[in-house]
């Protein structure tokens, strides 16, 4: 049996227990942002996986924990992909612009994730995991804020404020505007946060960045 298989792989956690893991992950993301998270069963996770509710049990206590660690794995690699673009940058100002770009870019690649958060934010049992992620997610982006700050690069402000500022607006802007036609192109609405983003920080006008 399929369970038996993963109980027997437990203790090496082989590569196989989990490659299953992130299957169920990821049928799951896709059912729960097509069909609704509280019309989905687990009974439909595991059916669409092949698997049975033994497996799913092994690796997740609950549907919910299910959910939770989707957003949260989910928000851990926007900021990885985001981390790694501007790694090989030394400039704070061309790390935010970078940054920016590449974070609206995944996740106008992730719709289906970008729903979950939408509904994850109106549960008051999701909100706490979401508001970690976007503490973490601004906490990356004051860093090299601060540097510019100090560098005189940038107008003097709450590097923090400014942060959590551009968190809000690009997750909005994912969120209202790009997944609003998944069939869109999603670079204009890219182009136009970045540009917002960086008038901003920059204290400039937006009609005059390229």
């Amino acid at each position: 049996m399929e369970s038996e298989d993963v109980k027997s792989d437990d203790r090496r956690l082989t590569a196989r227990g989990e490659e299953r893991r992130r299957q169920i992950i990821d049928v799951a993301t896709h059912l729960f942002a097509k069909d609704g998270y509280h019309p989905t069963s687990v009974a439909d996770v595991v059916e669409a996986v092949g698997v049975g509710k033994g497996v799913f049990y092994w690796y997740f206590p609950s549907k919910e924990a299910l959910l939770a660690e989707i957003l949260r794995a989910g928000q851990k690699a926007r900021r990885r992909i985001q981390r790694d673009a501007i790694a090989d940058v030394d400039d704070p100002v061309e790390q935010m612009e970078r940054g920016i770009r590449t974070g609206m870019e995944w996740m106008a690649a992730h719709r289906d994730l970008v729903t979950l958060i939408r509904f994850a934010a109106t549960e008051e049992r999701f909100t706490a995991g979401l508001r970690k992620g976007e503490d973490i997610a601004a906490a990356d982006a004051a860093a090299p804020l601060r540097r510019a700050i100090a560098e005189g690069r940038i107008p003097e402000a709450d590097p923090d404020l400014l942060a959590r500022s551009i968190v809000g607006v690009t997750q909005h802007l994912c969120a209202s505007l790009i997944h609003a036609d998944p069939d869109s192109d999603p670079t204009p609405v890219i182009d136009a946060a970045v540009r917002f983003c960086m008038g901003g920080i920059l204290g400039a006008p937006t009609g005059t960045l390229a």
